[in-house]
């Protein structure tokens, strides 16, 4: 989903250049073509460089257990090689973007990359919910289809989306970080795990909460525009906060392979 704060016009008094000086610049940057055209590149290489490092991260998973099929640490990485590159196409080709008619399929591409990046953090909580509820000797056969049923939903309705997804990473997130505190402080990987854990659930609940709050912002601010693609610098420091920055986060933070020799619990995709 993309969104840009449109500015309104603003009065000022008079005795206060400063102010209108830098309201000035900040709509000739609104009006500025290079400024639009910087700003979609910029973002066109951010997004390729995420989603060459997930690739990368893909395949050497592959390559460390290549007897194991599609599981599901895989499908994130995959996911996320297709949410950003996805993402860098459409930046990259913006002109040809806009230019798309009927507009409705111009709207679709643009919401596409937003619903596949929904699908790829809450396929990790899903994975944490099956290890949660593993852990605790608790039946996990209704999670997958209620994953799916649940993103079919969201993709036919886009409704509240960000916040059920925050949810999702606190509650599950919170679970299992909980979980690993009462292991035994001298348990093998404990302490990575907390870390892990923690630090994921952290960054995942605050960035789809803070596309919720802009969401909600949009919808009941009066004075407020919320549209798609406006301004360079709104759309550069929100696609920062909710997708590239965060997505480089998780990926740095989940960058450790599996063991050559495989657990009992690391198992394909069925």
């Amino acid at each position: 989903m993309a969104f840009g704060l449109r500015t309104k016009s603003f009065g000022f008094l008079e005795g206060e250049p400063e102010f209108f000086n830098a309201f000035q610049w900040w709509n000739q940057i609104d009006d500025s073509d290079q400024w639009q055209t910087g700003t979609y590149y910029a973002l066109c290489v951010a997004y390729t460089l995420v989603s060459f490092i997930a690739l990368v991260q893909l395949v050497r998973i592959q390559m460390r257990v290549p007897e194991y099929g599609w599981t599901t640490q895989k499908v994130f990485h995959l996911m996320n090689f297709v949410v950003n590159g996805l993402r860098a196409v459409l930046f990259g080709l913006y002109k040809s973007v806009f230019a798309i008619r009927p507009k409705a399929l111009e709207q679709v591409l643009m919401e596409l990359p937003g619903l596949l990046f929904f699908s790829t953090y809450t396929l990790l909580v899903l994975f944490w919910a099956e290890i949660y509820h593993q852990a605790r000797s608790e039946p996990a056969q209704k999670l997958r289809p209620a994953y799916f049923i649940i993103n079919g939903f969201i993709y036919l309705v886009q409704a509240i989306i960000s916040f059920f997804a925050a949810l999702g990473f606190l509650l599950y997130g919170g679970r299992l970080f909980f979980l690993l505190r009462r292991f035994p402080i001298e348990s093998r990987g404990r302490q990575k795990k907390l870390y892990e854990v923690g630090s994921v659930t952290s960054i995942c609940c605050t960035c789809f909460l803070i596309r919720c709050a802009l969401l909600a912002f949009s919808v009941f601010g009066k004075n407020t525009d919320l549209d798609v693609l406006n301004h360079p610098i709104l759309n550069l420091v929100y696609y920062l906060m909710v997708e590239i920055v965060p997505s480089a986060l998780v990926l740095f933070i989940l960058r450790k392979l599996p063991p050559r020799r495989v657990s009992d619990q690391y198992h394909p995709i069925r």
